[in-house]
């Protein structure tokens, strides 16, 4: 122990952003800003970062706090135990720590407790108090996008808002939440302006560069979307798996516009590069599993080969099953499971999410209701059952987006169901499932490539 736990040792110093910590060490103080500026801005070494933090204070309890978060976003079952040993050092380390440090700690413990909606709670308590506490915000901000909760997005980040100004650091952090909140929200408008002021502001800033990456693709415009994207990737060397997600988006732009070699060149040198550093590091990362599962049923839906893709996502699929953790990726898991025909492991994929969804928790809730009757249709359809996915799935299309995910992503899932309901001749179930993402969509069926199909057999 470093330091002793007697409050008469401590000196309450503050961070960046005039937030007390419980430590008597200056450096120590440096060191957690910069760890929180790694994840804020999605760098690659923020765990490196967090270790230098570790090993300059191993008593430092918004330090372990901050390693538990980091493991509880990984989505991962594996690493539950970790993180629950994170909450309890946080915990031991915090015992003469502020309200708002002891505060951090009871998220963490709900969350790893499987109770994401009560971390976020706490959050917002602690926001009402410190609207500094760019930490609450962002992991706020992070889960409720998980929830699928784009208003209580919204509304965190208005709350804080007008306590920032660009004197504070972190300030274009909190203006990507603006903008981000802003687009799955549907307000477009207001979050391009956020998104663009961040980027002037900081051009290196991935979650802005995200955010407007959006907007351009729910606003139909593609041809902008590939220059925005290619003009700022010169900046991303030193983060984290985030830039993949936008070369994703760029395929996207390009696979509207029909450039289909370009799409499968992105995928193997840009979001799904099996040799990059940054895949090596996390292969099955639940982010970098669904823009690839994603783009090859898409891919696949234009009758574009992509030769044996899906086989390396199905090896790492039946090496997942059982983990239930990220509710929105089971569906993804499913499609390579269902391509490459193993039948057996998506049997027993199925059966696992059946046994976890015993609980009454809210995770298990969620994959039981959503979850489960979405990855069942995912192999129905693959494997021939067109009506049968249909019917899997009208139950549950307005509540897809519990799952977490963003409009653009969640789009796949609609794919599934129209294609479905194509084949099956399901004619009402395409006019249905249309008029559902019209009403959210400012572009036209007509004018989308996964779409004009289902709207030209329904205007002829």
């Amino acid at each position: 122990m470093l330091y002793p736990h007697r409050q008469e040792d401590w000196i309450m110093l503050k961070d960046c952003r005039g937030l007390e910590l419980t430590t008597c060490s200056a450096r120590t103080v440096t060191a957690f800003d910069h760890a929180i500026d790694g994840y804020l801005a999605y760098r690659a070494d923020t765990a490196a970062r967090l270790d230098a933090l570790l090993a300059l204070d191993p008593e430092f309890g918004m330090a372990h706090c901050l390693k538990g978060y980091l493991l509880m976003m990984a989505f991962r079952a594996d690493l539950l135990p970790a993180a629950r040993k994170a909450s309890i050092d946080a915990r031991h380390g915090m015992a003469d720590g502020t309200p708002r440090e002891k505060a951090h700690a009871g998220a963490l413990d709900a969350w790893t407790a499987g109770h994401p909606e009560q971390a976020v709670a706490v959050w917002t308590m602690i926001l009402r108090d410190h609207p500094h506490d760019i930490l609450a915000l962002r992991l706020a901000h992070f889960l409720d996008f998980w929830l699928g909760r784009p208003k209580a997005m919204l509304a965190a980040v208005l709350a804080v808002d007008r306590h920032w100004s660009p004197a504070l650091p972190g300030y274009t952090a909190v203006l990507g939440c603006r903008c981000f909140a802003h687009e799955e929200a549907g307000f477009y408008s207001e979050a391009e302006q956020a998104g663009r002021q961040a980027i002037n502001l900081d051009p290196t800033d991935l979650w802005a560069a995200h955010g407007v990456a959006h907007v351009l693709e729910m606003t139909g415009r593609p041809a902008e979307g590939i220059t925005w994207v290619e003009t700022l990737q010169s900046r991303w060397d030193d983060g984290n798996n985030l830039k993949h997600h936008l070369w994703w988006h760029q395929a996207m732009y390009h696979l509207e516009q029909g450039e289909m070699a370009k799409v499968l060149s992105l995928y193997e040198a840009g979001f799904r590069d099996l040799a990059a550093p940054l895949t090596d590091a996390a292969p099955d990362l639940y982010i970098d599993v669904q823009n690839a599962a994603s783009m090859l049923f898409r891919l696949g839906r234009h009758g574009v080969d992509v030769g044996d893709r899906w086989v390396e996502l199905a090896d790492k699929a039946e090496a997942r099953i059982g983990d239930c953790l990220s509710a929105f990726t089971l569906p993804h898991w499913m499609m390579a499971l269902a391509a490459t025909g193993r039948e057996a492991a998506a049997r027993a994929m199925l059966s696992a999410m059946r046994d976890f969804a015993r609980s009454p928790d809210p995770i298990p809730s969620l994959v039981r209701r959503v979850a489960l009757p979405v990855t069942e249709a995912v192999l129905a359809n693959a494997q021939g059952r067109h009506a049968e996915a249909v019917a899997l799935m009208r139950p549950i299309l307005p509540e897809m987006h519990r799952m977490g995910g963003s409009h653009a992503q969640q789009d796949v899932l609609e794919q599934v169901f129209l294609d479905a309901a194509l084949k099956a001749g399901a004619d009402a179930d395409v006019r249905m499932l249309l008029a559902q993402v019209t009403g959210r969509h400012p572009v036209p069926p007509s004018r989308r490539r996964g779409y004009s199909m289902g709207a030209r057999l329904l205007a002829a």
